[in-house]
């Protein structure tokens, strides 16, 4: 029996009368992010994101067209069926989630609507349909179980003929299964993390996507408009219909929460302007390359870049920062031999300025702070005894299966880091800088280390001082992942490119790696590096 047939019988007018009692209708402007941690993360196990009405709308107003039903693989709270409902009432909309309590939402009883548990990615419906659109949860690879990573690595080879890298998040796969369940002709809308063009992952399945469908529009977000402004996450809207693939695409910044967006789409992406909107037509292959949540690539060719003065690497990741990095007292308590741990900083927000130093590390030792990793080399039998009873205990709390340190032989060592001459701190809003390192500690991955190639105290002064100038950070646009709320994220290969301003290397005296005796830079070839300019 086919799931429109099951359809409880209840009138738009009493199902109206209800949401409205139960504040259920323009929620969109009313949910927000809890403040509580326990909830958060409750929300990120679920990868449950609301879709402002607004967003909503334009998506809908897209894939409802020439169909009367539309699909929702992931429907939560039922923001897409409550946009249904204000644009085209009339129409059916079917929707499958794996929260089973969440579907016994008052909005889900009315007419033309049904709902029902299944996992979408294990499970799909044995159907095509014309119309999807999704706000998919966005659950990162860490959160993934192993099976279910081995499920989803079949389910890509089984759709695209390939595999993607392990990283790619829950999203990605629901954008493929999606794809593959949409009919000849049929639109679908999705609002994804802009990383999903910017991992390991992205040049194979953007590839796949190019070849196989037609991307009409991108939509992406100022950080005043942002969908969601309480994450540190750059949302994009794809509108994506299966049809022969066209050699250029619509892109739109928008910059004003409101109803510019569906108009935009409703014109079918004309070029009219909207106060709003921001609206360029890209070549397609020049959009795949800078990275949809980008403008197209203008910015200049530059001569200098970090790694002709250092080398870049992310910081240590122990897979249980609660069991290998301590305080103090708790080495005490525990009677480790402090001959085994090395002087670690394990967060940002640890170091208060652009430089650390021992002065620092006392502050944090006295507020509690862990500032000393358990870094262990040698066999486990020829450990003193107490070192190998805390092994055993994480033994015994399950830490060798874990996705991370399952890797690691034997599993309590630690990946190898020396002490690098600067740090970087890759992710924030205003935070976002390189510090000098005089306290010597190896950092955890919330840092970058920075090696220089010259270990002249002076030239590393010199690097440290060029890197934090304004002309230099202002270049991290070119180098850096999108987040949300005005925060940067570079990773370890994408800082090395960054741009260091010919007058600032000019400025401080920076001599670039390859030097010969008459003090002229040694160019046998020349990189010709392009990045995206600035965000708008």
């Amino acid at each position: 029996m086919h799931p429109f047939e099951q359809i409880l019988s209840v009138s738009k007018e009493e199902v109206e009368l209800e949401l409205r009692s139960a504040g259920v209708i323009a929620w969109a402007d009313t949910k927000v992010i809890p403040n509580n941690w326990h909830k958060r993360e409750a929300l990120r196990e679920k990868g449950q994101f609301w879709t402002p009405d607004w967003v909503a709308d334009a998506m809908v107003e897209y894939v409802a067209q020439d169909t009367d039903m539309i699909f929702d693989p992931a429907t939560g709270s039922g923001a897409f069926l409550a946009a249904l409902r204000r644009i085209h009432h009339e129409m059916r909309f079917y929707g499958t989630d794996v929260d089973e309590d969440i579907l016994q939402d008052v909005i889900y009883f009315g007419e033309n609507s049904f709902v029902e548990k299944r996992d979408f990615i294990k499970n799909p419906p044995d159907q095509r349909f014309k119309a999807i659109v999704a706000n998919p949860p966005y659950i990162r690879h860490h959160r993934i179980d192993e099976q279910t990573k081995h499920l989803l690595k079949q389910m890509t080879a089984r759709t695209t003929g390939f595999t993607i890298d392990g990283r790619a998040g829950l999203h990605v796969y629901f954008l493929i299964q999606a794809l593959h369940l949409l009919e000849p002709g049929g639109r679908l809308a999705f609002l994804v993390p802009a990383d999903i063009c910017e991992g390991k992952f992205a040049p194979k399945l953007w590839k796949w996507i190019t070849s196989h469908f037609c991307i009409e529009c991108v939509a992406t977000f100022s950080e005043e408009a942002a969908p969601f402004p309480a994450i540190d996450t750059n949302a994009l809207v794809f509108f994506i219909k299966n049809e022969k693939p066209q050699s250029h695409v619509a892109w739109v910044k928008v910059f004003q929460r409101g109803a510019d967006l569906r108009e935009f789409v409703r014109k079918k992406f004309d070029s009219q302007l909207f106060e709003s909107l921001y609206f360029e037509k890209r070549a397609l292959t020049e959009a795949v390359k800078t990275g949809f949540s980008r403008p197209q690539n203008e910015a200049p060719v530059h001569k200098y870049h970090l790694s002709d003065f250092a080398t870049v690497m992310r910081g240590i990741a122990t897979g249980a920062n609660e069991f290998f990095f301590l305080n103090e007292t708790q080495i005490a308590e525990l009677g480790l031999p402090l001959e085994y741990f090395k002087r670690t900083i394990g967060r940002t927000r640890d170091v208060e300025g652009d430089v650390l130093n021992d002065l620092d590390i006392t502050r944090l030792n006295k507020n509690g702070r862990p500032t000393l990793l358990l870094s262990v080399e040698e066999p486990f039998d020829s450990l003193p005894a107490v070192l190998r009873d805390y092994l055993r205990k994480g033994n015994d709390l399950g830490l060798p299966e874990r996705a991370l340190i399952r890797q690691r032989k034997p599993w309590y060592t630690q990946e190898k880091r020396k002490v690098p001459e600067l740090l970087f701190a890759y992710i924030g809003r205003r935070s976002t800088r390189f510090i000098r390192n005089d306290a010597g500690v190896v950092p955890l991955h919330c840092l970058h280390c920075v090696y220089t190639h010259s270990k002249d105290p002076q030239q590393v002064h010199a690097l440290w001082q060029a890197l934090n100038h304004p002309d230099t950070l202002a270049n991290l646009h070119y180098v850096r992942k999108s987040y949300g709320s005005g925060a940067l994220k570079a990773e370890p290969q994408n800082l090395a490119e960054l741009p260091v301003p010919d007058h600032i290397v000019e400025k401080f005296g920076l001599l670039p790696k390859f030097k010969p005796a008459d003090q002229q830079l040694l160019l046998f070839n020349e990189r010709k590096v392009k990045y995206a300019k600035p965000r708008i």
